[in-house]
């Protein structure tokens, strides 16, 4: 058998010592049905599915008592009630649930020397050399009791030498719960664990290597990396990799101001309300596109006029998190109705989507329905297929 070398990465201090690397990974417990129980007491203990309430809607997420009747997120909401119907359906509230991942961002923000924030409910943190004036696990135990005290929110954390062991220990920490997984102890910790917990792992390549007999990470950390290679290709050897322990992807200072943006200058000045709106339409319809294609949501919108006198404004908004067009159209307009009003040629428009952080359309099914994200899913296959012009509603042309 292959077996692969255990790399020990490292990084230099300011003196320029060696120091072992150390990410810790936070993920706060099904975090929607957590802030539905926060504003509602009596659901503590019941029950929960989160999701959309009509017919074709889909799971967005469930409690832990939930799962025990086999309720899980992407589900329909059809199924669902099958498994668990003395479950309490609710419809969900995203700019609610927004609003407390931007209370749970400030709070890592003001302590966090570095941190990526992955998702609505997800946060990584690099802490390297923590433990020369701290120790890192008493800072994370200390960072986690701080969220919990500030938010009212359950969070769990891994500890370990990189992203992925950091992400699995969070996942076996679960839930409300912390664990350190040393380098020594890397090995040993996830030899038994099923194949499914490392991250990449999708329900067909699942089936694959159950097929081939792997059950296990230590099963598939056994396994030549050839071997690997020719029944998986590129993406299983870097499985292969996060199988024995190894990921060397860093973690991303977070910015509140990254951001994807859009911009038409007109070759003649224009004041027709009809062809501005049908710009801004083309431009969201592209950024919303874009969102998607990165598995990214927005959580601030900002619209931007430029008329032709030179004289530039701008007006943003928080909203829910989303990369659904129809919603982020919506504000688009909403906040150029507020802007516009100098009724004066104007020579520029443009459209910024900030705030941006990993998700899908599935955060957005509290009041939409499976074949609304279907229409989304079908529209992006045909421009990632014919390219990006290849599509459009016939409100933007």
């Amino acid at each position: 058998m292959n077996e692969i070398p255990r790399l020990h990465f490292v990084s230099l201090g300011m003196t320029g010592d060696i120091m072992e690397r150390t990410v810790l990974h936070l993920d706060l417990d099904t975090f929607f049905v957590s802030v539905e129980r926060l504003i509602n007491p009596a659901l503590e203990g019941k029950p929960v599915i989160v999701g959309g309430m009509s017919e074709r809607g889909v799971v967005s997420t469930c409690s832990y008592e939930a799962r025990r009747f086999g309720v899980h997120s992407a589900q329909p909401m059809r199924l669902a009630r099958q498994l668990c119907p003395q479950a309490v359906f609710i419809g969900g509230d995203m700019e609610l649930y927004s609003r407390y991942s931007r209370l749970v961002t400030a709070i890592i923000a003001d302590s966090a020397p570095v941190f990526e924030k992955t998702s609505i409910d997800e946060h990584y943190i690099d802490i390297t050399g923590m433990d020369r004036f701290f120790g890192c696990y008493k800072w994370a135990h200390e960072l986690r009791e701080t969220i919990m005290k500030n938010s009212g929110l359950p969070i769990s954390f891994g500890l370990s030498e990189n992203k992925t062991i950091s992400k699995i220990a969070t996942d076996e920490a679960k839930p409300n719960g912390e664990l350190q997984v040393p380098h020594q102890e890397v090995h040993p910790f996830l030899d038994p664990l099923s194949i499914a917990k490392i991250p990449m792992v999708g329900a067909k390549t699942f089936q694959l290597l159950r097929s081939m007999g792997i059950a296990t990470i230590g099963d598939f950390r056994q396994m030549p990396d050839v071997v690997v290679g020719q029944a998986l290709g590129k993406n299983g050897i870097d499985i292969w990799k996060k199988a024995n322990g190894i990921d060397t992807t860093p973690v991303q200072p977070y910015e509140e101001q990254k951001s994807l943006s859009k911009e038409h200058t007109f070759e003649i000045d224009t004041i027709d309300i009809v062809l501005l709106k049908s710009v801004l339409a083309r431009m969201v319809e592209r950024l919303a596109f874009e969102l998607r294609s990165q598995t990214k949501l927005t959580g601030c919108v900002t619209v931007k006029i430029r008329y032709s006198d030179f004289d530039t404004h701008t007006m943003q908004k928080q909203i829910a998190y989303t990369s659904f067009d129809h919603i982020l159209l919506n504000t688009v307009y909403d906040i150029f109705d507020r802007l516009y009003d100098r009724r004066m040629l104007i020579r520029l428009i443009g459209v910024r989507f900030s705030s941006l952080v990993g998700g899908t359309q599935q955060l957005d099914l509290f009041d939409d329905t499976a074949e609304m994200t279907n229409l989304y899913s079908a529209m992006d296959n045909i421009r990632k297929r014919f390219g990006k012009n290849a599509i459009f509603k016939a409100i933007s042309h």
